[in-house]
C-alpha cells in the first residue's frame, strides 16, 4: 500500500534509478512497518525550480493506508533526505516531501480496493 514517488532533476542512469527504487522501497517498508510486498516506488526525471533556482532538487510524494503519522513522517523525511544527499548529492533543503494518508476505499489493487 505505501507508495513513494520521487521526482528529481538529478541526472540518473538506469542503474542509478534501479538502486534508488530498491533503497527507497526498503526504507518505506521498514519505517512504515508495512510488508515490502505491498510497497511501490517510482523514480521520474523532472525539471525543478527550488528557491528561485533551477538545479539539483527533488519532490517526494508518499502515500499509504495507515502507517503515516508525525513520527513516521519525520523519520521518512530524514532517511529519504539522507538517501538523496548520499546518492544524488541533493541537499536536504532542496527536497520537499508530501505525506498523504489515503482511505482504504480510495486505494485500488488487484481488481478491487483495500476497503
Amino acid at each position: 500500500m505505501p507508495l513513494l514517488k520521487l521526482q528529481t532533476s538529478a541526472s540518473l542512469s538506469e542503474d542509478k534509478k534501479k538502486d534508488l527504487l530498491l533503497a527507497a522501497s526498503k526504507i518505506l517498508a521498514r519505517v512504515t512497518g508495512k510488508p515490502e510486498s505491498y510497497v511501490m516506488t517510482v523514480v521520474e526525471n523532472a525539471t525543478i525550480c527550488m528557491a528561485g533556482k533551477v538545479g539539483p532538487a527533488a519532490f517526494v510524494d508518499v502515500r499509504g493506508i495507515g502507517g503515516l503519522n508525525q513520527k513516521v513522517n519525520q523519520q521518512l523525511s530524514k532517511e529519504i533526505g539522507d538517501l538523496l544527499k548520499q546518492e544524488l548529492n541533493i541537499k536536504p533543503d532542496n527536497v520537499y516531501l508530501n505525506f498523504t494518508d489515503v482511505s482504504a476505499q480510495n486505494w485500488g489493487w488487484n481488481g478491487s480496493t483495500f476497503g
